[in-house]
């Protein structure tokens, strides 16, 4: 199970703050259907070249401060 939990609604928040840190990616490379955190955590991981640890504390980080623009 995920460490994290996202909403289809917070996603669409969040995933445009991830394409604002990493502007190589597309909609398609960061679709989303809720329940499938596990699949979309290890999705950007390959994508960004990173950790799990990393992917999951920045998806955490942008849920927390969901009304913020920064990520």
């Amino acid at each position: 199970m995920a460490e994290i939990t996202i909403s289809n609604k917070d996603w669409e928040r969040i995933k445009i703050k991830v394409q604002r840190k990493y502007n190589h990616l597309t909609d398609e490379q960061l679709a989303y259907i809720e329940g499938q955190e596990d699949s979309l955590i290890t999705r950007i991981m390959q994508l960004v070249n990173r950790d799990r640890n990393y992917v999951v504390f920045t998806l955490k980080k942008a849920l927390v401060n969901i009304d913020n623009n920064r990520l």
